[in-house]
C-alpha cells in the first residue's frame, strides 16, 4: 500500500522535477557564460592598465629629461648672465664714476662762473660809481625833478643815457635796497628804487633786470598795459641782457591777459624756438597748448624777436 502511494507520487512528481531541472542547467549556462565574459572584460582591462602604466611611465620619463634639460639651459644661461654681467658692470661702474667726477667738475665751474659773474657785476657797479663821481666832480648834477611818470608809460623819464646820482648814491646800494623791497612786495617803494637806478645807472649789468623786475611788478598790480611796455623796454634796449627770454614770456602773458591771443602765441612760439630745452620753453608750450595751438608753426629768429 505505501509502496503504491509512492509510486503514484513520483509518478505525480516527476513532471515537476525534470521542469526544474532544465531551468537549473540554462541558469547555470547563463551564469558561465557571464563568467566567461567577466573574464574576457578582465583580461581587457588588465591588458588596457599595462598599456597605460607603459605610456604614463614613457611620459615620466620624458619629463624628466625635459626638466633635465632646462635645468641645464637656466645654469649655462645664469652662467652666461653672470659672465655678461661681469664684462659689463666694471665699465658701466666706471663710466658712472667718470660722470659723477664730470658733474662734480661742471658743478664747480658753474659755481665759479656764478661767482665771477656776481663779482663782475660789482665791478660794473663800482666803475659805474667811479665814471659817476668824476661826472659829478666835473659838472655837478642837475637836481632830480619833483615827480616822474611811471617807467616805462608813455612820458616816463629818459633813461638811455645815464645822469650823473646825487652824491653818496652808489649803484650796488641803490640796486640792492630796490631789490630787496622787491622780493619783500614794498612794491610801492620798489618802482621809484628801480626808476632812479635807470636813471642814474643805465649803462650797468644789472640795467636790464631793473627794467624786467618793473614790468614784472606792473603784472603783479595787473597794469598789463605799463607791463607790456616794460618788458618791451627789456627788449629794445637790453637785448643781450640776462632777462631776454623772460621778457619775452612775460610779454605773451601781458599779451594774453589784454586779449592779443595771436601775438602772444608768437612771442611763446619764439621762446620754444629760440630757447629749447630750457624750463621757459616748457611754459611757453603749456601756454600754448592753453591757447588750442601747438608749437609747429614757424617763428622769428632770436636777434629779431629780440628787437620787437
Amino acid at each position: 500500500m505505501n509502496l503504491s502511494r509512492t509510486l503514484i507520487l513520483f509518478i505525480t512528481l516527476a513532471p515537476f522535477t525534470f521542469g526544474a531541472s532544465k531551468e537549473i542547467v540554462e541558469l547555470q549556462r547563463d551564469v558561465a557564460m557571464l563568467q566567461d565574459q567577466v573574464a574576457k572584460l578582465q583580461k581587457e582591462l588588465d591588458e588596457k592598465l599595462l598599456l597605460m602604466q607603459d605610456r604614463m611611465q614613457q611620459t615620466l620619463d620624458g619629463v624628466n629629461k625635459a626638466n633635465v634639460a632646462v635645468a641645464l639651459m637656466e645654469r649655462g644661461f645664469g652662467d652666461a648672465m653672470k659672465q655678461q654681467q661681469a664684462s659689463v658692470s666694471a665699465p658701466v661702474a666706471s663710466v658712472g664714476q667718470k660722470l659723477d667726477q664730470m658733474a662734480e667738475d661742471f658743478r664747480a665751474v658753474r659755481e665759479s662762473v656764478l661767482d665771477m659773474n656776481t663779482r663782475m657785476g660789482k665791478l660794473d657797479a663800482k666803475m659805474a660809481d667811479l665814471q659817476n663821481l668824476i661826472n659829478t666832480i666835473k659838472a655837478p648834477a642837475p637836481p632830480p625833478p619833483g615827480a616822474t611818470a611811471p617807467l616805462g608809460a608813455p612820458g616816463g623819464p629818459d633813461t638811455t643815457q645815464a645822469v650823473a646820482p646825487p652824491a653818496g648814491m652808489s649803484a650796488e646800494t641803490a640796486y640792492t635796497n630796490a631789490y630787496r623791497d622787491y622780493l619783500g612786495g614794498k612794491y610801492d617803494l620798489a618802482v621809484p628804487e628801480f626808476n632812479d637806478y635807470l636813471k642814474y645807472f643805465s649803462n650797468t649789468q644789472f640795467a636790464s633786470n631793473v627794467q624786467f623786475y618793473i614790468g614784472d611788478i606792473y603784472y603783479k598790480k595787473q597794469d598789463y598795459t605799463n607791463a607790456l611796455q616794460s618788458f618791451d623796454n627789456v627788449l629794445e634796449r637790453f637785448p643781450d641782457g640776462n632777462k631776454t627770454a623772460d621778457a619775452h614770456y612775460m610779454k605773451g602773458l601781458a599779451l594774453m591777459q589784454l586779449g592779443r591771443n595771436d601775438s602772444a602765441a608768437r612771442e611763446f612760439r619764439d621762446v620754444y624756438s629760440s630757447y629749447p630745452d630750457t624750463d621757459l620753453a616748457a611754459k611757453a608750450k603749456a601756454r600754448l597748448k592753453e591757447l588750442g595751438l601747438t608749437v609747429g608753426a614757424s617763428s622769428t629768429s632770436k636777434k629779431t624777436a629780440k628787437r620787437r
